[in-house]
């Protein structure tokens, strides 16, 4: 994750002892004592990954709460995103001074299940994807991508974005994409001045798909 972010932001990557870490109270409280094993594995690595990017931005230690929509509470000044799939999780912190959002996923290679292809793909992106090589997994890109877009609009803009919401051009070449919010969507949204397009950038490896976008401030 770290080469498809700038500078201004702080990256943390779990470890294998990150996903058996400590919680601070406040993380406790929000993820509950009936939580199932899994999902207690990948919050607990999702935020001691946390804190510690938080500590690569020099920000003095902090719990990450979650709000009721799951999406981590920062401390005051501070802007990040968080990602985990199986066996990866990732954070990612930035000063609100620098950037306005973050955000960035990760999956895993595979193929993705018709039905779910359905729900993110549009008409156009796939044509799009039909002219790209074959033997990679374009719509679990595509997947990721849009959920990148949504960690980066949820923060500024406080709607829902539904994966037919963002229209993706993807550059195979460069390693970058460009996601184009539709105009009903930003007619709604109730931030002044939305976002109407956000840029990214992504890789694909043996394992994992992953991307990451910022928005920058006004």
């Amino acid at each position: 994750m770290r080469d498809l972010l700038p500078p201004a932001v702080a990256v943390a990557v779990a470890g294998s002892a990150d996903w058996a870490g400590t919680l601070l109270p406040a993380e406790r409280a929000c993820l509950g004592e009936r939580a199932v094993p899994g999902r207690r594995r990948d919050f607990t690595a999702g935020r001691v990954c946390a804190r510690r990017a938080l500590a690569g931005l020099g920000v003095p230690p902090a719990p990450v709460p979650s709000a009721p929509d799951r999406s981590p509470v920062w401390p005051p000044g501070v802007v990040g995103t968080i990602t985990h799939t199986r066996d990866y999780c990732a954070a990612a912190v930035a000063r609100a001074a620098d950037l306005r959002s973050v955000g960035m996923d990760a999956e895993r290679r595979r193929e993705l299940n018709p039905g779910v292809r359905r729900k993110v793909c549009l008409p156009e992106e796939e044509a799009e994807l039909a002219r790209l090589p074959v033997g990679v997994p374009w719509p679990t890109l595509l997947f990721s991508v849009k959920e990148t877009v949504y960690k980066a609009w949820w923060p500024v803009v406080g709607t829902w974005l539904d994966f037919h919401d963002a229209r993706v051009t993807l550059d195979p070449d460069a390693g970058t994409f460009t996601a184009r919010i539709a105009p009903a969507r930003l007619a709604t949204a109730p931030a002044p001045d939305p976002p109407s397009s956000i840029d990214g950038r992504f890789t694909i490896d043996a394992d994992l798909v992953r991307s990451a976008a910022v928005l920058v401030p006004r």
